[in-house]
C-alpha cells in the first residue's frame, strides 16, 4: 500500500488536472507587484539581525578558489513518522517535525518525544496527497514571545490557512487553543499549494503558494501565476504583526520549499514543472522585489504558453533545470553553512522526489552557476531542512524517516 500512495502522490505532484484563481478574506487589500504593501527598506518588526533592510548583495562569489573533493551520504536522526512533509528548528538544539496529517513533533536529544508539539488534525484536510500540515515557521522573537506559524489546507474545503499558535507554559507543547488566523486563500484544487513559510532575513513572514492547480495554470487570461490581482503562484511576504500581504514575486507554479542562505541572505526557490522541466530559481539579497519567475510563460528556460516565441522580457531565467529524464518533481533544498563539513560550505543542496537524485549548485567565481550531481537516495525527499547550526536535514516521505546530510569528507 505504501507504494500505491506514493505513486498516486508523485502523479499529484507533477500533474496536471484543472485549476482555479485565488481569493483573500474580505479584510485583506490586493496588492499589486512591485508595489509591496510593506517597502522593502521599512524597518521589520522583528529584525533577525540589527540592520532593518534586508542585507548588502552577496559578493559576486562565496566559494572557494578550489573547492575540495567531497562525496555525500546521509545518516538516519530518528523515524517512525507519518508523512513528513517540513523539519525545522526554533533557535535552539531541538528539531520540529511537521506531519502532513496535522501534528509537529520533536526530536530532542536523539529521541522523539512522547507528546506532538501540535496536533490540529480536525482543522487540517489532507485527504488529497498535497494537501496538509506542510510547514511551520519560529517568530524571530520566539524565546520571547513564543509565536509560530503554520501553512495547511483547510478542512472542509482545501483553502490555505496561515494561522499563528503561540507555546504553552511547557516548552515542548504548544497551546492548541491559541490559534489565529492570519491569511486564507482559496483553493478550490486539491494541488499546487506551495505550502512554505520561512521568515527571511528581514524579519517579515514569506509563504510559497502554488497557482492552484490544473494543466497549464489555465484559468483566466493570463494565469494566476502571471496574474497581480490573484495571491495564487506567487511569493508572498507577510508583516506578521499588521497581517499586512504583499506580493514580493510571482510566476510560479507550486514553489515546493524555498531557503534562505544564513549567510548571504540570497533566496532560493524550487519550482515543480508541468511536464518536462524543473527549476531552481534565485533572488539576491539586495533584491527589492518584483521578480517575474516565468510561469505559464515559461516552464524553465522554455517557452510554454505559447510553445514558441514567447515574449521573455522582464522575466527572471532559473539558474538551474533538469528535464525528465532525471526525475518528475523537485524538492527544494538549502545552501549548507553548518561546521561538521566545511568543505560543503556555500553549496545548495536540493533533490528529485522521484528519482532521488540529489544535485549540489554553485555560482563560479566568473558568475556562472554549476549544477552537479552528488548521490541517488533510496526515499522521496519531502523536504530539507536546517538546525540552528546550520546542518542540513532530510524528510523521507514514504519511509517516515528525517536523515542527517553528511560527507565522508571534511
Amino acid at each position: 500500500m505504501k507504494w500505491v500512495h506514493l505513486l498516486l502522490f508523485v502523479l499529484l505532484v507533477s500533474a496536471c488536472t484543472q485549476s482555479q484563481t485565488s481569493t483573500v478574506s474580505p479584510t485583506e487589500v490586493r496588492p499589486t507587484i512591485g508595489s509591496p504593501a510593506i517597502a522593502p527598506t521599512e524597518p521589520a518588526p522583528t529584525p533577525v539581525e540589527p540592520a532593518a533592510t534586508r542585507p548588502p548583495a552577496a559578493p559576486e562569489s562565496t566559494l572557494p578558489a578550489v573547492r575540495p573533493a567531497f562525496t555525500l551520504g546521509v545518516e538516519p536522526v530518528a523515524s517512525g513518522f507519518e508523512r513528513p512533509t517540513y523539519v525545522t528548528h526554533a533557535g535552539d538544539d531541538r528539531l520540529f517535525v511537521v506531519e502532513q496529517a496535522g501534528s509537529i513533533w520533536i526530536i530532542e536529544d536523539g529521541a522523539v518525544l512522547d507528546v506532538p508539539f501540535l496536533s490540529i488534525a480536525s482543522k487540517v484536510n489532507s485527504r488529497a496527497n498535497e494537501r496538509g500540515l506542510l510547514s511551520v515557521a519560529f517568530d524571530p522573537d520566539y524565546t520571547s514571545n513564543g509565536f509560530f506559524y503554520v501553512n495547511y489546507t483547510r478542512q472542509p474545503d482545501g483553502a490555505t490557512v496561515i494561522e499563528r499558535y503561540q507555546v504553552s507554559d511547557n516548552p515542548d507543547v504548544a497551546d492548541p487553543e491559541s490559534g489565529a488566523v492570519l491569511l486564507t486563500i482559496d483553493q478550490p484544487e486539491a494541488n499546487h499549494n506551495g505550502g512554505q513559510l520561512q521568515f527571511g532575513p528581514d524579519g517579515y513572514l514569506y509563504i510559497g503558494t502554488g497557482d492552484g492547480g490544473g494543466a497549464g495554470d489555465r484559468h483566466g487570461e493570463i494565469g494566476n501565476g502571471q496574474d497581480d490581482n490573484a495571491l495564487l503562484g506567487k511569493m508572498l511576504r507577510m508583516h506578521v504583526r499588521s497581517g499586512e500581504v504583499s506580493i514580493w514575486a510571482k510566476g510560479l507554479r507550486n514553489p515546493w520549499r524555498f531557503s534562505f542562505d544564513r549567510a548571504t541572505g540570497d533566496l532560493y526557490i524550487a519550482d515543480v514543472g508541468q511536464n518536462v522541466y524543473e527549476e531552481v530559481n534565485f533572488q539576491a539579497a539586495s533584491s527589492a522585489g518584483g521578480e517575474n519567475y516565468g510561469w505559464r510563460i515559461m516552464e524553465g528556460n522554455h517557452c510554454f504558453n505559447p510553445r514558441e516565441g514567447c515574449d521573455q522580457s522582464g522575466l527572471t531565467p532559473p539558474v538551474a533545470e533538469y528535464d525528465h529524464g532525471s526525475g518528475c518533481s523537485i524538492t527544494g533544498g538549502a545552501v549548507y553553512r553548518g561546521a561538521a563539513y566545511p568543505g560543503l560550505d556555500g553549496l545548495y543542496f536540493f533533490a528529485d522526489y522521484c528519482s532521488g537524485i540529489m544535485w549540489s549548485l554553485e555560482r563560479d567565481p566568473s558568475g556562472r552557476w554549476n549544477m552537479a550531481e552528488q548521490m541517488r537516495v533510496n526515499f522521496n525527499v519531502s523536504s530539507f531542512g536546517e538546525d540552528e547550526a546550520g546542518e542540513v536535514y532530510l524528510a523521507g516521505h514514504d519511509d517516515g524517516t528525517i536523515y542527517r546530510l553528511t560527507s565522508a569528507s571534511p
